[in-house]
């Protein structure tokens, strides 16, 4: 133990010398001329802020294309980037074959461009804490350590970052620095966002330049010593977080290296679905395989037939993200319905196809499953043997039939069978047949609320009705009839997932 800790100690005057006295390496895809442009931009921003920072957005327009059109031309193309307006690397925004168009069209093409990626990324989930102030930060977020809360990203002056240059908005992103020099704490997933090229960050820039200003200060972080002091995320970093963009396979088809260009940045997957070591860092050696998040189960989506979706089709992926339903599959709820309803149902079905593409290419995790979770269920028939009958205590069949049976059937088969707006079958659900009846309990605490662009889908919670018994009661009796009769919770256990915060 006295040569591991002083081996530690060397280690620790190493980095710390060596922090302040290593000059700050530029990425091999990251000109010096470009940074001094994009910071210029901002500045010119900064001294118009009455105006809704059209010259920031015009400026970050023709930055990018300018200067590091050489070193991403490769990058965008084997990412399959799309057009202007649809996201993708190479898209259309701020270049001009015949440089003739109006600085107007290139900003509105470059913003259109970054909402679109603010899309893909979810930024509306993380830092709107009240629908009324869009962006504004402010939503409380549990981890091991304590509570963060997120930051007002609208481009006020004083609470937001309306005086961050576009060199800062980069290092943010690609670092995990903040304005002052901080460290960020990687519940802001900068390293997956490390991977994004800069032309797409700067059209996200451009896209929150347009937000209307909201003038609002979120709580403080509530954290305990020592975790309080960002110095510390330094080592961290030494051993959690790689810099660098995203570098396309040339093995792989340009659908696989945009798919795999948007799950490991933009769209950050592996934040929740992948498991993580002591220090709350991403697990290499198990991607993918699924995480408890919030009391949450993020799922396992490796292409595993078993403990994965190795059973979906191309299709089942594209619809699930887009609909947020897959009939006789998965209906999202929790977390990812939020991540459906703000994100995915927005991307182009060539986006979402090249995620279902890459996403079938990683390696298969069975995680001891040895069947699908959506290969589970039988109807019942227990609304015979109460009919008439005294039920004493805590009865979970009485209980079904009383609080879920009037949308889900009493036979647990829905109700609208395969009409689009139909109540979701209890047979052949994911969430029923799960090993752990977690994600079921929380539904029925919680509900389920998903807005789509086909469908408001709408489940009541229940945990203002029912105590924890009779929440357990019913999911022991959803899961044995339904799904893996394997797969219980105890009232404690039910007690627990209401407090997690949400």
């Amino acid at each position: 133990m006295k040569g591991f800790a002083a081996a530690f100690s060397v280690l620790a005057l190493y980095l710390a010398w060596h922090a302040p006295n290593d000059g700050e390496k530029v990425p091999a895809d990251e000109l010096p001329m470009s940074a001094a442009l994009a910071q210029g931009a901002s500045e010119v921003a900064t001294a118009g802020a009455s105006a809704p920072l059209a010259s920031s957005t015009a400026s970050a327009a023709v930055t990018p294309s300018a200067s590091v059109a050489a070193s991403e031309q490769a990058t965008a193309a084997a990412a399959g980037g799309s057009a202007a307006g649809t996201g993708g690397p190479a898209g259309g925004a701020g270049s001009n074959a015949d440089g003739a168009a109006p600085m107007g069209a290139a900003m509105t093409d470059l913003v259109k461009r970054g909402e679109y990626l603010a899309r893909a990324g979810d930024c509306i989930a993380c830092h709107t804490a009240d629908k009324s102030r869009p962006f504004a930060g402010g939503l409380p977020m549990g981890t091991p350590f304590g509570t963060l809360y997120t930051p007002n990203i609208t481009p006020d002056p004083d609470t937001g970052i309306g005086r961050w240059t576009d060199a800062e908005f980069l290092r943010a992103m690609q670092k995990g620095i903040g304005k002052g020099g901080q460290h960020l704490y990687p519940a802001f997933p900068y390293t997956e966002y490390t991977r994004v090229t800069e032309r797409d960050l700067l059209a996200i820039r451009a896209y929150l330049n347009t937000l209307t200003p909201v003038r609002y200060t979120p709580p403080r972080n509530e954290l305990a010593f020592p975790f309080n002091q960002r110095w510390l995320m330094f080592f961290w970093n030494v051993f959690n977080f790689r810099e660098g963009r995203f570098v396309p396979d040339p093995k792989q088809s340009p659908q696989w290296n945009r798919g795999a260009y948007l799950v490991e940045g933009l769209a950050h997957c592996e934040e929740c679905h992948t498991p993580r070591n002591f220090t709350q860092g991403l697990s290499s050696s198990d991607r993918f395989s699924g995480e408890v998040q919030a009391g949450w189960h993020a799922f396992n989506i490796t292409p595993d037939k078993a403990g994965g979706i190795g059973n979906w089709s191309e299709q089942d992926i594209v619809d699930y993200l887009a609909k947020g339903a897959v009939p006789g599959r998965a209906n999202a709820a929790g977390p990812m319905a939020d991540v459906v309803e703000n994100s995915t149902q927005y991307l182009t079905s060539d986006d979402l196809r090249s995620i279902a593409v890459y996403l079938r290419s990683v390696p298969p995790v069975a995680g001891g499953q040895t069947r699908p979770r959506d290969a589970f269920g039988h109807p019942a028939d227990d609304v015979s043997r109460l009919r008439g009958t005294r039920v004493a205590g805590v009865d979970g069949a009485q209980l079904f039939v009383a609080n879920c049976a009037s949308c889900h059937n009493w036979t647990g088969q829905g109700v609208g069978a395969s009409a689009p707006l139909a109540y979701p079958s209890l047979i052949h659900n994911s969430a029923v047949g799960a090993p752990d009846a977690g994600n079921l309990a929380m539904v029925i605490l919680h509900g389920v609320n998903r807005r789509t662009k086909d469908a408001d889908v709408m489940m009541p919670g229940f945990g203002d009705e029912l105590n924890d018994d009779q929440v357990a009661a019913i999911t022991n009796y959803v899961t044995q009839h339904f799904g893996d009769p394997k797969a219980t919770v105890t009232a404690q256990e039910v007690a627990k997932l209401r407090r997690q915060q949400q």
